[in-house]
């Protein structure tokens, strides 16, 4: 799995792509996270556009992550879901505990007002 990181108007966005399995992809993404929220930048659009495949650790890494940001005064905003993955998020009940918006400029937008 890959991360890239831009920013846009003050809002960090997280484009991942490959496969988010467990393992180093969760150590990638908790360090990043707290990277982040360390530098003062909480606010966070995770964009899965480029994500293959996620399973239940892939699942475990968000609701650490949102938790996390949330404990800091944060938040989070996913977009770009594949469709197989959207399955998995309602599957398992976690639909709900994200935020799910359609693009980024939405997600830009929602996290400004917050």
């Amino acid at each position: 799995m890959q991360i890239n990181t831009l920013e846009k108007e003050g809002i960090v966005v997280l484009s991942l792509s490959g496969k988010l399995m467990g393992g180093p992809e969760a150590v990638a993404i908790n360090d990043k996270m707290h990277e982040l929220i360390e530098s003062g930048r909480k606010k966070i659009v995770i964009d899965m556009k480029d994500l293959e495949w996620m399973n239940s650790s892939g699942l475990g890494i968000f609701i650490g992550a949102v938790t996390t940001l949330k404990n800091n005064n944060g938040d989070l905003v996913m977009i770009n879901i594949p469709e197989r993955i959207h399955q998995l998020l309602r599957m398992t009940r976690l639909i709900n505990v994200f935020t799910i918006l359609d693009s980024l400029d939405e997600a830009v937008a929602a996290l400004k007002n917050k």
